[in-house]
């Protein structure tokens, strides 16, 4: 921290807790992992004072801003800061640095906490992301695990990484499974921000003399996109491919996907979305499946039909590695099994590495 009270993102882990000053909507756009939110200004009173600043004069939006600034402070100290020791060292930041932060720093440093505000704010913070985001991804050696739908790309990502390895879940961080029916019952995906923000703070914790263990993802996961100087250095990865037998695939996919065996309503109009690719006869095939729940056939017919032909051909555009890499096959579909692969991939990947 400078005299002045203001720190920079490098000064990050030297603080007790990072404070976003901002309002719940900008909070839950996007802020910096791990940040707290303690608005000093709710959604609709930073419109009511953003419209006087506009309407009436500056003056009389800083009169009132200033008000609800300070009754919001006070409730702030009352409650969350109340227990808070002499010690206690919060970075604050608002959009820009300025008024919102800079009001509740202020005042913490007044009552003695050692408060300071973030240089330039969120809008600083941002400035970074994008920055490194196009920088970071090309100083890792990426991994990228291949495989056919089904085969457990994901729930291999997760041994992996409770063995130690380095891995960057990209369908975990955007909320979603990646495919036409991956979004996760009762969740909403981030926004775009919030999702560049996660990539970046998993990237910033990695090694960049181990691997990183990625899943051969697309451009899209959902709504959200992947930067794309991420992708360019996941699809110059080494591949590590995944097989397993068709039975086991419609096991996990029954399992993962189980949501909608009690919601065939909502599957079947997302199946419609494939009508211009698959035409009538196939749809109307898998319509009448669904209906009569013979849930094993649908998702071995949609694997058959739909999935493994999309995959393939886009594994063949975009990660050639994927179609010439060491092949590893899937012995069961219990945890034990996904341990068990996971232990011969690193293994294997330690050896060729040090080769």
């Amino acid at each position: 921290m400078n005299p002045s009270g203001t720190a920079t993102l490098a000064h990050l882990s030297e603080y007790s807790e990072i404070i976003d000053a901002r309002t719940p909507a900008e909070f839950a756009e996007d802020h910096i992992p791990g940040a707290i939110n303690l608005p000093v200004l709710d959604d609709e009173e930073r419109v009511r004072v953003g419209t006087l600043h506009k309407q009436v004069s500056p003056f009389e939006a800083k009169k009132v801003g200033a008000a609800l600034v300070s009754r919001h402070i006070a409730e702030h100290l009352e409650t969350h800061f109340h227990d808070k020791p002499a010690g206690y060292k919060p970075l604050i930041y608002c959009w820009r640095g300025g008024n919102r932060s800079g009001s509740m720093a202020h005042v913490l440093q007044k009552v003695g906490f050692k408060a300071a505000q973030l240089d330039g704010g969120y809008k600083a913070y941002r400035r970074t992301v994008i920055t490194e985001l196009e920088q970071l991804p090309g100083h890792f050696g990426f991994e990228v695990i291949c495989g056919p739908t089904g085969c457990g790309k994901s729930r291999l990502l997760r041994a992996l990484s409770a063995l130690g390895a380095q891995v960057l879940d990209l369908e975990s961080l955007a909320v979603h499974r990646g495919s036409l029916l991956g979004r996760l019952p009762g969740q909403l995906q981030p926004s775009q921000k919030r999702f560049e923000s996660r990539i970046w703070w998993q990237l910033r914790q990695f090694d960049p003399a181990k691997p990183v263990f990625v899943e051969s993802e697309s451009k899209k996961i959902g709504n959200l996109r992947v930067p794309d100087a991420l992708l360019t250095a996941m699809r110059g990865g080494k591949g590590v491919w995944i097989e397993a037998v068709l039975d086991q695939r419609v096991t996990l996919l029954l399992e993962e996907y189980g949501h909608f065996l009690d919601s065939p309503e909502i599957l079947l109009e997302q199946i419609a979305h494939l009508l211009p690719l698959r035409g009538h006869e196939v749809i109307n095939r898998w319509r009448a499946l669904i209906e009569n729940r013979q849930w094993k056939e649908f998702v071995r017919d949609m694997l058959l039909n739909h999935y493994d032909p999309a995959y393939m051909k886009s594994l063949g555009k975009n990660y050639g590695s994927g179609t010439t890499c060491p092949a590893f096959s899937l012995a069961g579909v219990e945890s034990s099994d996904f341990d068990t692969l996971s232990g011969k991939i690193l293994e294997s990947s330690q050896q060729t590495n040090e080769n």
